[in-house]
């Protein structure tokens, strides 16, 4: 799998995972639950890549609710991370 299709892939698994949690009624609550899912499921080595992403071209496909959400717990997503080069 080439990485721009792996990145490709993490937005959009990421992009359900909002869809899932910005219906919940309690927005804050709702941001926090979908950072920490992704915190808790994804290993380190695709939480650095799709972190990586955000501030490149390819995060611009990412919802806004989701952008929001990894943008408020960035730090505590970024946790365990292997170093990038």
């Amino acid at each position: 799998m080439s990485t721009d299709l792996h990145t490709q892939n993490l937005i959009q698994m990421a992009n359900r995972i909002g869809q899932f949690f910005e219906s919940m009624p309690d927005h804050a609550e709702a941001l926090a639950g979908a950072a920490e899912h992704i915190r808790k499921f994804w290993e380190p080595r695709m939480r650095a890549q799709f972190l990586q992403q955000l501030d490149a071209e390819a995060g611009q496909a990412l919802r806004p609710f989701m952008r929001e959400a990894v943008m408020a717990h960035r730090a505590r997503l970024s946790e365990a991370l292997p170093p990038t080069h």
